[in-house]
């Protein structure tokens, strides 16, 4: 009982000890947040029209069901600052401004999101924060955002931690809960410091619409969906409820085959990343709403435990990604990187994983018997008495929830 005292008086004391501002960003992005941001689609081409119905398209498909709330602006929202250094809203394609743009989110039951920049200069040239501040922040406060993407263009001489340090500050002095995201692209191992930071931070450059690929634009290189995923080895430690790794916005629905996407979707989802859709939700197809709005594929995703997946092994280009989730259950995920289909089979008498980051353990060598459900097929597909045999296309996924 005493001990009990103890821990309960450090909590408190540890509470005391946090500003009152910011502790109500504390309990912000428990489970990695999920959204859609305009940049990937439309660029610069935004409006307060495409985004009322951006909204009205995430409630009417589905995908504030399956967990969507953020309808995040990107850039090029903003053309200059007024006499007293305030941030202004394009009045020609915002008319009725961004207080009234949110409000119409909100009353969606959705949350709103905004773009800025710690630089001179965003990346499309607009006017950023970088010392405005804490005048951003209140006009944020004012406006009723909830999440915030920081990007890192035009930021030279700049210490990417004591600028987003600042930023923070800021957003915690201006008193409303705001997600806050780092876009810095990975440049400065934010992973490393950020945790104190923001909520989520890129770990790598822009995502390219392109399941294996480089798009090289020649001082700087945009990166298929294969490429992004290599680049998230070693860094599953720092994620976690609340701080997570960023692999960057999804391309699923803006031209990829289905078997892509699928593969991409389950991949971001394995490794517990923010599914910020980045395609028009207006005009999506049965089959790329099928992706996104896999409640079961989701579930993994948002998984309470907040564990990042990892690669187990890899043989003849299929690899074996593995995810603990609560209750002691696990996802499997098997990954053809290949364009030809493969055949695999796993004997699970023979698989005993140990995660030591999660210290968590699958062993399926023993009587202990554990059911299969594709989360694809959304099905339950035998159990672990027999190996599983399957054929798995050309750069798609086979993706299974191991439980009792």
């Amino acid at each position: 009982m005493k001990n009990t005292k103890h821990l309960l008086l450090l909590a408190v004391l540890a509470c005391s000890l946090i500003p009152l501002q910011a502790q109500k960003f504390q309990g912000l992005a428990q489970t990695p947040p999920m959204g859609w941001n305009s940049w990937n689609k439309f660029a610069c081409d935004v409006s307060e029209k495409l985004i009322r119905e951006t909204a009205d398209a995430m409630v009417s498909s589905g995908m504030k069901d399956a967990g969507y709330e953020y309808v995040v602006i990107d850039d090029c929202w903003q053309v200059s600052r007024d006499s007293l250094g305030f941030i202004v809203a394009d009045p020609q394609r915002f008319p009725s401004g961004i207080k009234a743009l949110a409000d119409y989110v909100h009353s969606k039951g959705l949350k709103f999101g905004i773009y800025s920049c710690a630089g001179d200069k965003t990346c499309g040239g607009r006017p950023a924060g970088r010392g405005h501040e804490y005048q951003d922040a209140l006009m944020y406060a004012k406006w009723g955002v909830d999440y915030l993407k920081y990007d890192w263009c035009n930021t030279e001489k700049l210490n990417a931690e004591g600028a987003y340090t600042t930023m923070r500050d800021a957003l915690h002095e201006a008193g409303r809960p705001i997600v806050f995201s780092l876009c810095e692209w990975g440049d400065n191992k934010p992973w490393k410091w950020a945790k104190e930071v923001g909520h989520l931070w890129r770990t790598t450059g822009d995502i390219y619409n392109c399941f294996d690929c480089i798009n090289d634009h020649g001082t700087w290189k945009s990166w298929g969906v294969m490429q992004i995923l290599d680049k998230q080895d070693g860094l599953r430690q720092y994620a976690g409820p609340g701080h997570w790794n960023d692999p960057d916005m999804m391309q699923v629905g803006n031209g990829m085959p289905l078997n892509e996407e699928r593969a991409h979707f389950t991949m971001w989802c394995m490794m517990a990343s923010p599914l910020i859709s980045g395609n028009d939700l207006r005009k999506m197809s049965p089959e790329t709403l099928g992706v996104l709005a896999n409640k079961e594929v989701i579930a993994i995703d948002q998984d309470s435990l907040g564990i990042q997946g990892f690669r187990h092994a890899v043989k003849d280009s299929v690899e074996t990604w593995m995810k603990p989730l609560k209750n002691g259950e696990w996802a499997l995920c098997l990954l053809n990187r290949s364009k030809s289909p493969k055949s695999v089979e796993l004997n699970w008498k023979t698989i005993s994983v140990t995660d030591t980051l999660s210290n968590r353990t699958l062993d399926t060598t023993g009587k202990e018997l554990y059911k299969i459900r594709d989360l694809w097929l959304k099905k339950n597909t035998g159990d672990t008495r027999k190996p599983l045999k399957a054929i798995i296309p050309g750069q798609d996924v086979l993706c299974l929830k191991i439980f009792k």
